[in-house]
């Protein structure tokens, strides 16, 4: 085995599957290709421009905007938008099975590989599962029953492996493959989940959906409906410690998932009360087909909030350089701020802070700047392999060293 393969797995599950040997799933990890690269340049005909600022962060696109489904799927993270999309796939024959994921029965945050073949199976796939998760082990069932057509829901570290797989290999090389991705940065191991909840939550067994919202706290909403709201800077000391994440999700370049026909995440959504707003990025002509199966349920938005983000980038990079170094250092589980002051802070970044596509920018930024200095300090011998080319020019826009 490889020593990147000891090191640097997203668990994403090619590598689970006895159909074809082991040793040809590792060929196709992107962990040892390297993010984007050549494999964007595939896809699209081209990299991503240099010249742009806006495609170096937000990846190659047809199309760019807000949006909410009508009539909100019950139990979703947000709207819906992916669970709808793939039951539309399904319902018009684009697609004979989903690979996606489904909550586990005995936790709210764990998942399982699922091969959905009906409505019902799609719909249990809603959801948010904030763990490392194998989505791509159920190509296996799809490939010894024959399919021809399937949709895969994953982040981008399982749709850079699959696109590698099904070009190098011939397998799935018959396989129509339609592509929903999602951003995904801060999974964890599942067996931290548990330690991490304790520590965000004041309930942490009733909690059932989470995530980091623009407004600079983490919303926790709970089995009673009621949603708990802890500011980023209330938070202990010790989550900041970066050996809480998988090295993966250390060493991920590609937060947007930029080789998925269609990307749907949240981040340059404006947030508003009682509004959920997704953001979708349509990359692909196959991307476009899959959005226009639900374009009458969607009510649309133009992308709002100013792009410009660079003193908040800034303001914070020289604390992200110097907590990705590999030094020992203790990471107090008393020490925080107290959850009014971390409002307060929250509240004015919420009024000053970027929004809408600014806030994406800025979230693009902080995680790409992260990571290379996570990369450079603590898997140096990957450095060269794993960073995209633009990665380095942003780093120069902010004259950080490379």
């Amino acid at each position: 085995m490889h020593q990147t393969d000891k090191k640097i797995c997203s668990s994403c599950g090619l590598c689970s599957i006895q159909a074809w040997p082991v040793e040809q799933s590792f060929e196709s990890c992107v962990f040892m290709n390297g993010w984007l690269g050549e494999r964007e340049k595939k896809l699209f005909g081209r990299e991503r421009s240099l010249d742009d600022p806006v495609e170096m962060r937000f990846g190659i696109t047809l199309e760019r905007f807000t949006a909410q489904l009508k009539q909100p799927i019950p139990g979703s993270q947000w709207s819906g938008i992916i669970t709808r999309m793939a039951q539309r796939a399904f319902e018009e024959q684009l697609v004979d099975g989903v690979i996606s994921l489904e909550l586990t029965p005995s936790h709210h945050f764990f998942s399982q590989p699922l091969l959905a073949r009906n409505l019902d199976e799609i719909y249990s796939t809603r959801g948010n599962k904030p763990v490392l998760s194998p989505v791509l082990y159920s190509l296996e069932s799809a490939y010894r029953q024959g399919m021809n057509k399937i949709l895969v829901i994953g982040a981008a570290c399982h749709l850079h492996t699959l696109r590698d797989f099904q070009e190098r290999f011939e397998y799935l090389r018959k396989m129509e493959i339609l592509t929903i991705g999602i951003p995904c940065i801060d999974n964890v191991a599942r067996s931290k989940w548990p330690w991490i909840l304790e520590r965000m939550s004041k309930s942490p067994d009733t909690a059932c959906h989470m995530e980091f919202m623009q407004d600079f706290r983490i919303h926790i909403r709970h089995v009673d409906g009621h949603v708990e709201k802890v500011p980023f800077f209330s938070l202990p000391e010790e989550l900041s410690n970066p050996a809480i994440f998988p090295a993966a999700c250390m060493s991920c370049f590609d937060y947007l998932n930029s080789l998925a026909d269609i990307t749907v995440g949240y981040i340059g959504a404006e947030l508003l009360p009682e509004q959920k707003r997704q953001w979708l990025l349509v990359r692909t002509e196959t991307g476009k087909k899959l959005l226009g199966l639900i374009e009458a349920e969607l009510e649309r938005f133009p992308e709002s909030g100013n792009w410009e983000c660079r003193s908040f980038v800034q303001n914070t990079s020289k604390r992200i350089i110097e907590s990705m170094k590999g030094e020992k250092k203790e990471y107090s589980p008393k020490s925080r701020i107290p959850i009014w002051l971390g409002n307060i802070l929250a509240g004015v970044l919420g009024m000053i802070g970027p929004k809408g596509i600014g806030f994406a920018h800025y979230s693009v930024d902080f995680h790409l700047i992260r990571h290379y200095y996570y990369v450079k300090f603590r898997h140096p011998e990957q450095l060269e392999k794993l960073v995209p080319q633009h990665v380095r020019v942003i780093l120069e826009e902010y004259g950080l060293p490379l």
